[in-house]
């Protein structure tokens, strides 16, 4: 043979792209939507679903939807001449009731600065790459309730005193939903390990307080805190209605949360346990530093389930007479300067928006804290 002729490849050839049916839009559609005949039947349900569920909201909230006005007479079909869709001003004229409930309209400065404060402190809080997280966390769970409550209930440093009867709308919606998530997660998590102990008394105990409070239905809860529980208690004792309120929600998400947590920790194998032990640990080292960061990341979803229904589970104080946003919504509708056939709709799809917002920023937020946290499981 020539060795002239012989040649011998040095470079490796280039990456060919991927055919056109296996990547980009056309890839996704392919394998995501229609890989099989009972995905395509699927997807053509769903669009068939869509087209005739969007279409109509997109009308009624924008297209058909009026933007400006002073009274009902702007938000009915006989005085416009046209079809009439949301009507967006009632909400413009009522959004302080919505938001503040009757605090009053000189002091709802004291209301912004609180929701302004908590955002700040919340925000770096869920950032994971922000520094300081232990003074963080210090700030936000210490300091924050205190410096709150000065705020919204006055009294002190010149501050106008408010009785809590004054608040509604949002402001009580965040106030009985952060207390319930804020104190059920530490005290759920005590449950369940009362609920695991080897004492006698103390699993006895925890077992009896998450079996009361998880039979029991949170309206009966609420109505008990709020109309019985004054009998029980010395002439002499006042105790704030919204604070018994929030007592009553708060030991109930905790029973649902102890359980929650009992799943988690039953998840984590023994071996762990005994090799905590073989270091030397003692039982709250162990279970600080060793099992309970496992078992929380497993429940993640169960835990943002929980506070997720807390949220909505809030507009149930309504019935203990407390205005919530929904109870605001309810008490704008029966002025009748704004008494029009649109006007339900549009307070009810105003209040659909804000409660969708709040719980789907928590579920993507603990979607993203689980796709972190399982790096290296991957």
């Amino acid at each position: 043979m020539n060795e002239a002729a012989v040649f011998v490849r040095t470079a490796m050839d280039p990456p060919r792209p991927a055919p056109v049916t296996s990547r980009g839009l056309v890839g996704w559609l392919r394998y995501r939507l229609f890989n099989s005949w009972l995905n395509v039947l699927l997807t053509l349900l769903s669009l068939y679903l869509l087209w005739l569920i969007v279409p109509p909201v997109v009308r009624f909230l924008v297209v058909d939807a009026v933007w400006d006005g002073a009274s009902r007479e702007d938000c009915l079909a006989e005085k416009i001449g046209r079809p009439v869709g949301a009507c967006w001003p009632f909400i413009a004229a009522k959004f302080r009731q919505l938001i503040y409930g009757f605090y009053p309209w000189d002091q709802q400065w004291r209301v912004n600065i609180a929701f302004a404060l908590g955002a700040a402190l919340l925000v770096p809080l869920m950032v994971p790459r922000i520094p300081y997280k232990g003074v963080n966390a210090v700030l936000f769970f210490g300091v924050y309730p205190v410096v709150a409550f000065f705020l919204l209930v006055g009294g002190a440093f010149d501050l106008e005193y408010v009785e809590t009867r004054s608040w509604g709308g949002l402001l009580v919606t965040l106030v009985v939903a952060l207390t319930g998530i804020v104190v059920s997660l530490p005290l759920g998590i005590l449950l369940a390990l009362g609920r695991r102990s080897q004492l006698p008394i103390v699993r006895s105990l925890s077992i009896i307080f998450i079996e009361f409070w998880r039979g029991v239905p949170l309206i009966t809860v609420l109505f008990f805190a709020m109309y019985m529980l004054p009998f029980f208690l010395p002439r002499t004792w006042t105790i704030d209605g919204l604070l018994r309120a929030l007592v009553g929600v708060a030991l109930f998400a905790a029973a649902y949360m102890a359980e929650v947590v009992r799943g988690g920790l039953q998840a984590i194998p023994r071996g762990q346990y005994e090799a905590a032990m073989a270091l030397g640990l003692g039982y709250w080292r162990m279970m600080t530093f060793v099992i309970l960061p496992q078992a929380l990341r497993h429940v993640i979803p169960g835990i943002v389930n929980n506070f997720i229904g807390l949220f909505k589970d809030t507009t149930l104080v309504l019935i203990v007479s407390i205005f919530d946003l929904l109870g605001q919504l309810r008490a704008a509708f029966a002025d009748p300067n704004w008494a029009a056939p649109t006007t339900l709709f549009t307070g009810f799809a105003f209040a659909g928006l804000i409660y969708f917002f709040f719980c789907f920023g928590m579920s993507r937020y603990s979607l993203f804290l689980e796709q972190r946290l399982n790096r290296g499981r991957r």
